[in-house]
């Protein structure tokens, strides 16, 4: 199911596209799962505008306004620069003992996933939400379970 931007003109030749993991100083197992996960994403959705997903050893990121978060989308004001995901991966060896692999690794898929339907909100308004965006969030990782045996 690709979608087209409402609000972007086609891409320039020389723009890049596409969702891309940078930072892999996260987990070595949550880094694999995503990494098969943003496989699947890039066959599935369209990415005009580059998105790179950077993985923390953290168990929290703190955003500019102190606040923390397991997970964060940042947005540029310029909708010619590019948006960057962030995703702490520090806190899977308590998950992992608390859920069993899967579903702690399944939390990560989650957490992308809310990102990126807010990178999809962002690039087809210019506005970001929350209204409605885990429900879309999870919808997208049964999707994904559908095609693999384990996260």
């Amino acid at each position: 199911m690709k979608s087209k931007s409402k609000l972007l003109p086609k891409p320039k030749p020389n723009r890049r596209a596409g969702i891309h993991m940078r930072g892999h100083r996260g987990h070595p197992v949550v880094c694999k799962a995503l990494i098969r996960y943003l496989r699947w994403l890039r066959a599935n959705f369209e990415f005009p505008i580059r998105v790179p997903v950077y993985l923390f050893p953290n168990e929290m990121i703190t955003k500019r306004d102190g606040s923390e978060c397991s997970a964060s989308f940042v947005a540029p004001f310029d909708r010619k620069a590019e948006p960057f995901i962030r995703i702490a991966t520090g806190d899977y060896d308590m998950l992992r003992r608390a859920r069993g692999r899967d579903n702690a690794l399944a939390a990560y898929l989650g957490s992308l996933s809310h990102e990126v339907i807010h990178y999809r909100q962002w690039i087809e308004t210019g506005n970001l939400w929350e209204e409605g965006v885990i429900k879309k969030a999870y919808a997208m990782v049964d999707r994904y379970a559908l095609t693999v045996d384990h996260p």
